[in-house]
């Protein structure tokens, strides 16, 4: 079920004039969607690499081209999920489809409420590039042989420009203030910093060595200057050393920072603990009479 961009808006804003924190909930199975919407995810997002995480390795792109696999789960989620926002994570740089209005439209026309853009070329820039952004710079350059004006982040923001002038609710994931900047001044609904991938359970990554507080002031930071240009814009943050309610609580205290988005910390981490716990339960009963 479509859910209009005003409606969503006002959805949230609600929350967290309640004082209650938005979750979006990362959900690549149905199963887990339904038991998102329980729990009251605000919006359940569908990505791609969601996929890795149900086959319990760390969170990668599986083989394939990453929006067909984002269409094709939508039926499963949409079937079980009865009155939460379907949230479609978008890969703007796809090479199979050129013409980003077609492609976008996809997308809007199979019923999701909203777009992320995931996968995004700023975690790889952001996080292997160098402070010159090198691999920023040769990846816009490709532009010119695809046949575009945008290539690569700025093809990104873009998206979000043109999904906001058909008024669909957007999300975007950022790294650095410039790009929360960017994506601001394109018209997204909510930025989400992203941490970094998410670490904890069987198959997370390490975050060991970073300074929380350190990160926490770069978050906070990003957060400020998204505000600066649209002071309505909702706050998120993502990732790293995050990976269940109680780790999230520093975050809160310490920044203004308005809820979460959680991938691997939904439908990876508390199965992962889910599972373990119930097998070791069956196998800690005894035998009956005479064993």
């Amino acid at each position: 079920m479509k859910i209009e961009r005003r409606e969503i808006i006002r959805r949230l804003k609600a929350e967290i004039d309640q004082g209650r924190p938005i979750l979006g909930a990362g959900c690549s199975a149905g199963l887990i969607a339904k038991c998102a919407e329980a729990g009251e995810a605000d919006v359940i997002i569908v990505y791609s690499t969601g996929k890795t995480r149900l086959m319990g390795v760390p969170t990668t792109m599986i083989t394939g081209v990453s929006n067909p696999i984002t269409l094709e789960m939508v039926d499963q989620l949409d079937n079980v999920v009865k009155d939460t926002p379907l949230i479609a994570g978008i890969e703007a740089n796809d090479i199979h489809c050129l013409d980003l209005e077609t492609s976008l439209k996809r997308f809007v026309d199979k019923g999701f409420s909203g777009v992320i853009n995931f996968p995004t070329v700023g975690l790889r820039e952001n996080m292997f590039g160098g402070d010159d952004m090198l691999e920023r710079k040769l990846t816009e350059s490709l532009a010119a042989g695809y046949g575009q004006e945008h290539w690569g982040w700025s093809r990104e923001v873009e998206m979000i420009r043109i999904l906001r002038s058909w008024d669909i609710f957007t999300m975007v994931y950022v790294l650095t203030e410039a790009d929360a900047k960017d994506m601001v001044e394109a018209g997204a609904d909510a930025v989400c910093v992203h941490f970094g991938p998410t670490a904890g359970g069987l198959a997370g990554y390490d975050s060991e060595g970073a300074s929380l507080d350190g990160m926490l002031a770069k978050a906070q930071g990003i957060m400020d200057a998204a505000r600066a240009i649209n002071p309505d814009v909702i706050c998120l943050i993502h990732g790293g050393p995050f990976s269940d309610p109680e780790s999230l609580k520093v975050v809160y205290e310490k920044t203004d920072f308005e809820g979460f988005v959680a991938a691997s910390a939904i439908e990876r981490i508390p199965v992962e603990k889910a599972v373990v716990d119930v097998c070791q339960g069956f196998k800690n009963l005894s035998l009956g009479k005479g064993k």
